[in-house]
């Protein structure tokens, strides 16, 4: 770092040095410390940086001061940005700005970014052009927001995407009477309002009525989608401001080609939509999912923020084995002819609280009790008991210590996943699982289990005979989830 800070002053490898220091911010805060300190000291030598002759050392010093959030270079990186003539430096001014406070230039950036909507984009100035564009209206939302749309429910002849797994289909058709489809259920209803608290689709999705496929170039898929979306966004929001959007594309393409695919689509919607179509990656209220085929074209939908999801409001805390709230929900419909009203029910891997909220939910049950032995775990979920009003008693204990006195009617469980376990200790947990369960459990009583471990729960079953396999359910084919009901 001394000899990079020494050349500097020297005038020295200019540019290298500059990209040096900014590969050692990304390393460590120690490095960031004295990168700023030695900027506080020179701060004319950077300043001047932004001057210099060579088009990329002026980039890496504008990227440098952004990096490290240098706001007492705003003004100089501010004019800097006017006089720019190279296309490929300027967007690295505002990257810089962007990271300080500018709120008192919005007025600027707002003209400069009505002067370049209405530039002709040529294959020469497009790239660039675009990437200022895109940067001016991130820092704009930054400080102004958006205007926000309000969804409105009462709309008729609705067609709707209910998002779920393929296994699972069939549930949610019994229950809205859909047709199944590819990515889940298509409904066609006058009322909304009926299917949204259906607990068993993990996403509602608006499908964009196009006559094909879209295009996998993506001039063409615009040309293909945009008139639609655009209709489809006003058909529920009656407010005439533009609507921020986002592109999320889901194909088989490498990173690099999907990322060149959406952003020259976001670009062409833009243009096509004559600027009511904005695109953001951070602050939007409609975001484009497009779901490749086997050919590589796509099937379009909207997925509308504006329209709040209040299925699972009550689960605010998760962890990262957490079930989502959809698949537990699956489960209890699933397994529904088993469930008792009025049961003792014990989750003995409850996690955040999920299963034994949604069980409760399904039918409601006398008492309730997880054990866990992460406590932030426990923590959350009595939390989540009481946003969801169900009464549930969670203990912090390890499932093989604990003890109760009357026997449960009902074990219901998310088994833990293999993890870092070995084949033995797996091997090991089953067993344990279903020794201490046989204690639990009353005659009649069942376990219902999700679990990615056929195998070891089959090899139980053949050990302990007091266990009759009643339901087997395969979930997820591909990551090989199942559920399973087992009475005594």
């Amino acid at each position: 770092m001394k000899q990079i800070f020494k050349e500097l002053q020297e005038q020295a490898n200019v540019r290298t040095n500059l990209s040096a220091l900014r590969a050692a911010l990304k390393k460590d805060r120690k490095s960031r410390q004295q990168l700023q300190s030695f900027i506080r000291e020179n701060e004319k030598l950077f300043l001047g940086f932004l001057e210099h002759e060579d088009a990329k050392t002026r980039k890496n010093a504008a990227l440098l001061l952004g990096d490290i959030s240098c706001q007492s270079a705003c003004s100089a990186l501010y004019h800097a940005y006017e006089r720019e003539q190279t296309r490929f430096v300027r967007s690295a001014y505002l990257e810089a700005l962007e990271q300080i406070d500018v709120r008192d230039l919005t007025a600027d950036f707002k003209k400069q970014l009505d002067k370049l909507q209405k530039e002709e984009l040529t294959d020469e100035n497009r790239k660039h052009t675009e990437e200022e564009i895109r940067i001016l209206r991130r820092i704009l939302l930054q400080y102004e927001g958006i205007s926000k749309h309000t969804f409105d429910k009462k709309q008729e002849k609705n067609r709707l995407l209910l998002t779920v797994d393929k296994n699972q289909r069939e549930t949610v058709r019994n229950r809205t009477g859909g047709k199944v489809h590819p990515l889940g259920v298509i409904v066609e209803t006058d009322h909304l309002e009926s299917v949204l608290p259906v607990r068993t689709y993990r996403e509602l999705l608006f499908p964009v009525p196009v006559k094909v496929l879209l295009d996998a170039d993506p001039v063409k898929a615009a040309s293909g989608v945009c008139k639609q979306m655009l209709a489809l966004c006003r058909k529920y929001h009656s407010e005439q401001e533009p609507f921020y959007f986002r592109i999320e594309c889901r194909s088989k393409q490498e990173l690099e080609k999907r990322s060149v695919f959406t952003k020259r689509l976001a670009a062409e919607l833009e243009k096509l939509s004559f600027g009511m179509l904005l695109n953001s990656t951070s602050y939007y209220e409609v975001e484009l999912r497009l779901y490749a085929d086997k050919t590589g074209r796509f099937f379009p939908a909207l997925k509308f923020s504006s329209l709040q999801d209040n299925r699972f409001s009550y689960r605010k805390n998760t962890i990262s084995a957490s079930i989502h709230p959809s698949t537990a929900a699956q489960i209890m419909e699933l397994c529904a002819p088993y469930l008792k009203e009025n049961a003792l029910v014990l989750d003995p891997f409850c996690g955040v609280g999920t299963m034994l909220v949604e069980r409760d939910l399904r039918v409601p049950a006398l008492e309730m009790y997880g054990t866990d032995i992460f406590g932030v775990a426990v923590n959350g979920a009595r939390e989540n008991a009481e946003l969801a009003g169900t009464a549930i008693q969670f203990i912090r204990r390890d499932f093989f210590e604990f003890e109760y006195e009357y026997p449960f009617d009902e074990i219901i469980t998310n088994m833990p996943v293999r993890g870092k376990m070995t084949k033995d200790e797996l091997n090991g947990l089953y067993e344990n699982f279903f020794r201490k369960a046989k204690k639990h459990l009353g005659e009649s009583g069942v376990i219902i289990m999700y679990t990615q471990e056929l195998g070891f729960v089959k090899k139980q079953l053949r050990l302990h005979r007091q266990f009759k396999l009643l339901m087997e359910h395969c979930m997820q084919e591909k990551s090989g989830f199942y559920l399973l009901v087992i009475g005594v």
